[in-house]
């Protein structure tokens, strides 16, 4: 628990409007995208850098856990205080602090939301990539501190491939400051991308510097349905190596499929095994010679059929059936454990067998969809957490569902993060070596243990 006394000093560093302490507001920070959840003991929201520094060292001071958030969008528990002590809600910290048009880089806050940027840039011909499927509500922060990927990051890499620089509070309470508009720096250990993608637990990010590009002049979109898996897979290799590098390389499976037709009505083919959304982008002139050159190379592996969007109108059909996956999945049962694995692209067929394999021995309902190009798999187990049975099974289909991965050259986690979800299988990944250098690494910058405790590492969540 949390003193009165600091938490009157927390009141005089933030306000006493930024101090959430009733139980039914800090229920709010309890839970994140996961079935999990954890009340905080109290919610204070900072809005400065000097403000996080103030509190850490604080924290240092009481001996209590500081958990960084932002809009609580996470899938691996990574914002969960899962030990109780203080959410430390970064989403007052929402401003863009520049666009420097000539550079090509946005500076911005951590609690800004990704959309919000991508518009800003957009607007001045620029283009921010990443595209986190949580983009509309997650916030800058949150995708750097999960390494946050999406459907374009096929080609064009995940957020940590647009980091630059980081002004980061460490778990001690100094202010550090690394890169920045730079496009190049090997000064020193990269710390950046130590920061990137280290889930709130060596640090709190506070400022972003983020490389922008041009905005592409025009994209292409087109939906193409496989009487069989094997064939999609076969087809987006084709695809790469005739030298077509889509934006975005979606798939879906049959039970998906299903689930997306029974809920919308769209008109999607049920007599499939995959279907594929993919798009390109670039020129404008050279898209048409692009899109049909696909479809040739997909008919040419078995493709039932190809639909070319001509319109924006057709284009925005395509991608709503994608878009409707999470809430058509969830019709079926009111809890939904989605996983984020990533296998080598010729992998993704005996993935999906093995997958399929382990539902059917467990008894669950299991869908299936993700990010083609880069063998980034989402298994999603369909399942209702009061059933305490279903939810043994569920365990062991995820322990299962993992080694599979690693076994088949893949990761635990593409994009999602360990957070607590994955916590129980890092060393199948890692090994005890990698487990120990990731430990020594958290001891020597957080020796207190405040930052984040009882994420990534098992012992701790055991504690």
């Amino acid at each position: 628990m949390i003193s009165n006394k600091v938490i009157e000093i927390i009141m005089k560093i933030v306000g006493d409007e930024n101090v959430i302490t009733s139980k039914e507001e800090r229920l709010c920070y309890a839970y994140d995208s996961t079935p999990n959840a954890f009340l905080p003991d109290l919610v204070v929201r900072p809005g400065s850098t000097e403000e996080v520094q103030s509190i850490v060292r604080l924290a240092n001071e009481h001996r209590f856990p500081l958990i960084p958030r932002g809009t609580g969008t996470g899938l691996s528990g990574g914002s969960l205080p899962v030990m109780g002590g203080v959410v430390m809600d970064l989403t007052r910290m929402d401003k863009i602090l520049e666009i420097d048009e000539e550079n090509l880089v946005a500076v911005v806050e951590a609690g800004v939301i990704t959309y919000k940027l991508q518009e800003e840039v957009e607007a001045r011909g620029l283009f921010y990539p990443p595209d986190p499927g949580s983009l509309k509500t997650s916030t800058i922060g949150g995708n750097v501190a999960e390494n946050a990927g999406g459907p374009r990051a096929f080609k064009y890499g995940v957020t940590r491939d647009y980091v630059l620089g980081l002004e980061v509070v460490t778990p001690e309470g100094e202010i550090v400051s690394v890169g920045g508009k730079t496009v190049k720096s090997v000064t020193g250990y990269d710390l950046i991308r130590l920061y990137t993608g280290s889930e709130g637990t060596l640090g709190i990010i506070t400022k972003i510097y983020l490389r922008l590009i041009p905005k592409p002049e025009a994209k292409k979109t087109m939906m193409v349905s496989f009487p069989r898996l094997d064939d999609a897979a076969r087809s987006v290799t084709e695809i790469i190596k005739r030298g077509i590098i889509p934006v975005t390389l979606e798939i879906m499976d049959d039970r998906t499929i299903q689930c997306v037709e029974n809920h919308k009505k769209m008109g999607l083919p049920l007599d499939v095994e995959a279907i594929l959304i993919i798009e390109v982008d670039g020129p404008r002139l050279l898209l048409d010679g692009q899109a049909q050159l696909i479809a040739e190379l997909c008919q040419n592996n078995g493709a039932q059929q190809v639909r070319i969007a001509e319109t924006d109108e057709e284009r925005e059909k395509i991608w709503a059936a994608r878009r409707a996956v999470s809430a058509a999945v969830v019709q079926i049962k009111p809890t939904k454990i989605s996983e984020d694995i990533a296998v080598p692209r010729m992998a993704i067929p005996e993935m999906v067998r093995r997958l399929k394999e382990i539902a059917r021995r467990y008894q669950l309902d299991l869908v299936i969809f993700g990010h083609a190009g880069d063998g980034n798999l989402h298994p999603n187990i369909l399942c209702d957490q009061r059933d305490h049975d279903e939810m043994q099974r569920v365990e062991k289909a995820i322990g299962e569902l993992f080694k599979a991965a690693v076994e088949l050259g893949g990761t635990l986690s593409g994009e999602h993060g360990i957070g607590t979800m994955k916590a129980p299988y890092l060393k199948l990944e890692i090994g005890e070596a990698g487990y120990d250098v990731m430990m020594k690494i958290k001891k020597a910058l957080d020796p207190n243990n405040i930052l984040n405790p009882g994420k990534i590492f098992w012992s701790e969540n055991n504690g």
